[in-house]
């Protein structure tokens, strides 16, 4: 439920990849930073004891499923002008 989709720009401004973080900041690096993961690396991130936690169904077909689902390589996108 805290785990959101963000776009995380290249190099080059109008070209971005999407990445996944958590909003409650859960993922972070001993520096103290946010951790940004791909989309197919999040269904190996389960934590076992997150108090954010709010059950929304049986959790191993769902993460199942995300593992068989997600791209396992990066898309990269481009801005579109407006």
């Amino acid at each position: 439920m805290h785990c959101v989709v963000v776009r995380q720009y290249e190099s080059e401004q109008d070209k971005y990849i999407l990445r996944v973080k958590c909003n409650k900041k859960k993922w972070s690096k001993r520096s103290g930073e946010e951790k940004l993961y791909k989309y197919f690396t999040v269904a190996r991130r389960m934590q076992t004891n997150c108090e954010y936690y709010e059950e929304m169904g049986e959790i191993l077909p769902y993460i199942k499923n995300l593992k068989k689902e997600l791209p396992i390589k990066d898309e990269i996108y481009m801005v579109k002008a407006v």
